[in-house]
């Protein structure tokens, strides 16, 4: 059965045959395809592209792609748009984008995100190896977000006494 599962308004995850079927790539109004293979063919119908080029392998380094593939995402639905994440079975692969990209843009922990995914495609399963990988990002993010909370957090206390230093 050809079918792209909604994990979000704006992202949808697929296998490949659903997602190089022009009629329902137009039907869902996917304006990029994220092809996380080697191989995967792209629908033939004019649509915004990026190949992550890996296997469905533990070994891959699939964690590289995470930022680059949650801020097309992110960045397309920014403009309107929708995105398809797809790989040979929408299992592993395409599963382990969908769900680094609810982590950094839906601010979800790994467990939130992975059920997101899960629910909208039962299927899905990512390899110990990406898992792995996912495990990282969360941290990474992590240390991330505590970075940005302290830097705003010095800049307000900054803009606090340099304010106080005029008023006395």
């Amino acid at each position: 059965m050809l079918q792209m599962c909604p994990v979000t308004d704006a992202l949808l995850i697929s296998n490949a045959r659903s997602a190089c079927n022009d009629q329902l790539v137009q039907q869902e109004a996917v304006t990029l395809c994220i092809n996380v293979s080697k191989q995967q063919p792209f629908p033939s119908t004019r649509v915004s592209t990026f190949r992550v080029p890996v296997y469905d392998d533990p070994n891959e380094d699939l964690y590289k792609y995470f930022d680059r593939c949650a801020d097309a995402i992110h960045a397309e639905a920014g403009r309107g748009g929708r995105t398809v994440v797809y790989c040979k079975n929408g299992r592993s692969r395409s599963a382990t984008i969908c769900v680094a990209f609810l982590m950094k843009h839906q601010g979800l922990t790994l467990t939130e995100a992975f059920q997101v995914v899960k629910s909208a495609r039962s299927v899905v399963e990512p390899n110990p190896g990406f898992w792995a990988q996912l495990e990282r990002y969360e941290q990474e993010l992590q240390v991330r977000r505590t970075q940005q909370t302290h830097k705003r957090l010095q800049f307000s206390l900054q803009r606090l006494f340099s304010h106080r230093g005029h008023t006395s």
